[in-house]
């Protein structure tokens, strides 16, 4: 099939690109790298009157460091991250989740921005990024609002972005030395969609140990404190090994356990990754 008709506008600014789709009330469409929205474009799953091109937005492909974190602008392709190209040489469990997602030639125009915005339960941006707590800085051209990645995804491919608004930029916070991570995703063969995600993220100098579980039927499910499956806090250089009772508790009470060969992928992909958490 092809798409029904449409109009494409290409503006240079966030201001610009705000208006554009302000007076359509949900008929315009915001597309970057495209290789979510021209599928559904094709099969007629999506039909906009307009398709806003954000591509030539200067500040979209901007990465900005801190000291305390790096800000990647949303139209940073996946392909940039996994090459080395963003200079987070102390993230690299960014360019490791880059790397394993779908194929090279998505990676060269998939946008990480994109990802977040299309809401693909299935998809690795959202889970790695909620397990990193990154924040999502979104703009209506005017002003500015920070969403924490974690609780962006509302729902199966629906986000916390409004009508007029823009995903701008992902705020990833860096790790301490001793910060370890492990992600995990089970799928059928590689390339294709998740079947279920894993990820584990310890950094004891910050506080900080979230799990994430991904590719369930809406948003992930982020662990904010994952000493309660993993038996208690862990100091550096400790081994990380999942209670799967604990986590087997956890996930019937958010109604992710009915399933029972998807609650079995699930717990097989925190295990590995609290595995390759413990080995980092």
């Amino acid at each position: 099939m092809k798409p029904v008709a449409f109009e494409i506008a290409r503006p240079a600014s966030l201001a610009e690109a705000a208006m554009l789709l302000g007076p359509h009330d949900g008929a315009a469409k915001v597309i970057a790298g495209g290789q979510s929205l021209g599928p559904m474009l094709n099969l007629r799953l999506a039909q906009p009157s307009l398709l806003v091109d954000i591509t030539g937005i200067p500040e979209l492909t901007r990465v900005e460091t801190t000291t305390d974190h790096i800000t990647l602008g949303a139209c940073v392709t996946t392909a940039d991250v996994e090459d080395g190209r963003i200079g987070a040489a102390d993230l690299p469990m960014l360019a490791q989740v880059a790397g394993r997602i779908a194929y090279r030639a998505v990676r060269n125009r998939g946008t990480v921005g994109g990802s977040l915005c299309h809401a693909d339960p299935a998809a690795d941006w959202m889970t790695a990024l909620a397990a990193l707590g990154a924040d999502a800085v979104v703009s209506d051209g005017a002003r500015h609002r920070t969403v924490p990645v974690a609780r962006l995804m509302r729902g199966a491919f629906e986000t916390a972005v409004n009508s007029g608004e823009i995903l701008q930029a992902i705020r990833i916070p860096r790790p301490s030395p001793g910060a370890r991570w492990g992600y995990c995703k089970v799928c059928r063969k590689a390339g294709e969609f998740a079947l279920a995600i894993g990820a584990v993220y310890a950094d004891s100098e910050r506080g900080f140990f979230r799990a994430v579980v991904g590719a369930t039927n809406g948003a992930p499910l982020v662990i904010d404190d994952a000493s309660s499956i993993f038996g208690g806090a862990r100091e550096p250089g400790s081994s990380v090994q999942l209670d799967e009772a604990a986590a087997t508790r956890l996930l019937t009470a958010a109604g992710r356990g009915a399933d029972a060969v998807r609650h079995r992928l699930h717990l097989t992909a925190l295990s590995r990754a609290a595995k390759e958490a413990g080995a980092s």
